[in-house]
């Protein structure tokens, strides 16, 4: 049988130098590879045929271009930088910021860390070992820590400044790696100093949306282009022309997302003809449904299982926008999904497919940053999955539908519409314009506060200029 020598290639906060990507894409052509896919973690992966390996190393090496050989490389570091300007709007969160914040790792990282803007839900929240959530305050940001193999979030006490977040993560990650799971003993022993503030609020978990990242798409006078692949394979030379146009036309950096999809940005309309073209040329579809988009997996195997349930929601045509699925053959941990389809046992070469049995998990209020879990249905076959699957989704919209929304706006714009309209009837002298207040009354004439108008005796006078009663004049204020 042909062996495959696995690589993958790092890039931080998912930014892709075109010119870098093109070099490596001649390098994996050379050794006879024909497609690459990008991972969840924003980096790229090359199968590079074993008899091949030792030529594409030395061309690497020539061209200095680092990889990362193996099936479980050194995580990469990842983060909502993609999205910035176009799924995510006004944060202090800049794209100059995440830039600072990359650069200023001096060490590569052995645990998973991910640096996100708060108010997103297209890189999940927890799914890192140390995950930075950008806070209300400018440069400050929320720590939450997922300890190795572990699903238990600890969130710091306190908000870490940005220049500091390299080395508080150096520090945390050494400390996790000795073995070191408890937050008090973690808080205690860091061993660098850094800027902080208290944490005086709770980290708020965004309600979960899905952008949807596929297709042109508008950013002001430009356009932004999302490609995912229904297979998860990208054709070298899909990727190679695609490098060509972003240098030909000025385009400094594409996007690997943590959806295994590729945004490339900043195209001018007058060369759209160009990604039409290479688009046609390849026959690249780009606007899957969104029942397809919304699915983490991480192997081929559980791949099998999606386009196995796929194919049941598209025959009983279900609606699962609001959702995110994730598939889990192997590991338990680091879970993100509103909802989980998780196999029993180990996933273990050479078993019976007919014996697997499944759990179907959902999060707390279906939001997959709630890292809260509940047991939905247990030991599930294979072909019952998406029965079951259509019966949550059911669920999922009749919980959404518990308060009626449309009652609710309709008596906020009614109570609003009524206020704006009601008018409220005053009474005014018309020689001082002085108004009578039934709050207050007229103490000093024996009128107690509470006292209407219409309840005033005849022998009632302005106390300011002693106008009679019977000259007030009525008048109206919105």
């Amino acid at each position: 049988m042909k062996k495959d020598i696995p690589v993958a290639i790092n890039f931080t906060g998912g930014i892709i130098s075109p010119g870098i990507l093109l070099r490596l894409l001649d390098v994996a052509e050379a050794a006879m590879v024909k497609e690459v896919r990008f991972g969840l973690r924003q980096q790229l992966l090359i199968d590079v045929p074993e008899k091949n390996f030792r030529s594409f190393q030395k061309n690497c090496d020539a061209n200095g271009l680092a990889y990362l050989k193996g099936s479980r490389p050194a995580p990469n570091v990842t983060s909502t930088y993609p999205a910035t300007g176009i799924l995510l709007q006004d944060s202090w969160l800049a794209e100059g910021v995440y830039k600072d914040i990359f650069d200023s790792f001096e060490f590569s990282p052995s645990l998973k860390i991910s640096i996100c803007d708060r108010e997103q839900t297209f890189v999940p929240y927890f799914s890192s070992h140390i995950n930075w959530i950008a806070a209300t305050n400018q440069h400050y940001w929320h720590l939450a820590i997922r300890p190795p193999k572990s699903n238990t979030i600890l969130h710091w006490p306190e908000l870490v400044y940005s220049n500091n977040i390299a080395d508080v993560s150096a520090s945390i990650e050494k400390m996790l790696l000795a073995g070191v799971t408890e937050l008090n003993e973690l808080v205690n022993h860091i061993s660098v100093s850094y800027i902080s503030l208290p944490v005086t609020h709770p980290l708020p978990l965004p309600t979960f949306h899905l952008p949807y990242y596929e297709g042109f798409n508008r950013e002001g006078q430009q356009y932004w282009l999302g490609i995912y692949r229904r297979n998860e394979q990208f054709s070298v030379q899909l990727l190679k022309e695609i490098c060509n146009i972003c240098l030909e036309t000025g385009i400094g950096e594409l996007y690997a997302t943590t959806w295994k999809s590729l945004i490339i940005r900043h195209i001018s309309p007058a060369h759209r003809p160009l990604w039409d073209y290479v688009l046609g040329k390849h026959r690249v579809n780009v606007r899957h449904a969104a029942n397809e988009l919304n699915w983490i997996v991480e192997s081929e195997e559980d791949l099998q299982l999606k386009r196995h349930i796929i194919r049941h929601f598209d025959r009983e045509d279900v609606r699962t926008y609001g959702l995110c699925f994730n598939i889990r053959m192997k590991s338990t941990t680091g879970l993100f999904g509103s909802v989980i389809i998780r196999l029993r046992g180990n996933a273990a070469s050479g078993r019976l497919r007919s014996q697997d049995r499944f759990d179907i998990l959902y999060a707390r209020d279906f939001n997959p940053n709630a890292s809260e879990w509940i047991l939905y249905r247990e030991q599930v076959q294979k072909e019952h999955l998406g029965v079951y699957l259509v019966s949550l989704c059911k669920t999922f919209y009749e919980h959404n539908s518990q308060e009626d929304l449309l009652q609710r706006y309709y008596v906020q714009n009614h109570i609003a519409a009524t206020a704006e309209t009601t008018a409220v009837p005053l009474h005014q002298c018309p020689d001082c314009l002085t108004v009578y207040d039934p709050a207050t009354g007229d103490p000093e004439q024996g009128v107690t506060p509470g006292t209407l108008f219409s309840d005033l005796p005849d022998t009632y006078i302005c106390n300011v200029c002693e106008a009679p009663l019977a000259c007030y004049k009525t008048v109206t204020a919105i």
